[in-house]
């Protein structure tokens, strides 16, 4: 199962065209909408997180390319500063794939890298910011795109 957050960017021609319900019937993938804007007959910008086989996955973003949507991997690492980091457990409840969670009964707030997706959603929830944002260079996102989707 590959995960993967890209950047779609729809024509206003396709607006009104019902591609995401195409790409979750005809691809079998699982989304996650991160944030959307779309409005009739304007062009359109929206953060998916995409969940399924690699091979289904790519299909299902051929299909988005070959119908004029512009799409583009969000490829980034999240960091955490122990440092700053005093446990307020902010960050947990704005990560959709549990990659922040409290540990019970200590209530410690743990950040999981293998889990992170990089959505980057808990970076402006941190009160003390110590949730960092570090792209990852453009040559380690393909050689990770050839060899996973």
């Amino acid at each position: 199962m590959a995960t993967r957050i890209y950047i779609l960017r729809f024509p206003a021609e396709t607006s009104n065209d019902p591609m995401i319900y195409q790409l979750v019937k005809q691809y079998d993938v699982e989304l996650n909408i991160l944030k959307a804007d779309i409005l009739p007959q304007r062009e359109g910008v929206m953060i998916l997180e995409l969940n399924g086989p690699a091979e289904k996955v790519k299909k299902g973003l051929e299909f988005l390319k070959s119908s004029g949507v512009q799409v583009e991997r969000l490829a980034a690492a999240i960091n955490r500063d122990d440092e700053k980091c005093f446990q307020c457990g902010a960050c947990t409840g704005i990560c959709p794939v549990g990659a922040l969670y409290i540990k019970r009964p200590s209530m410690e707030v743990i950040f999981d890298p293998e889990k992170c997706t990089g959505c980057s959603l808990c970076v402006p929830v941190c009160p003390v910011r110590a949730m960092e944002v570090s792209p990852v260079s453009s040559a380690f996102a393909e050689a990770e795109e050839k060899t996973v989707v």
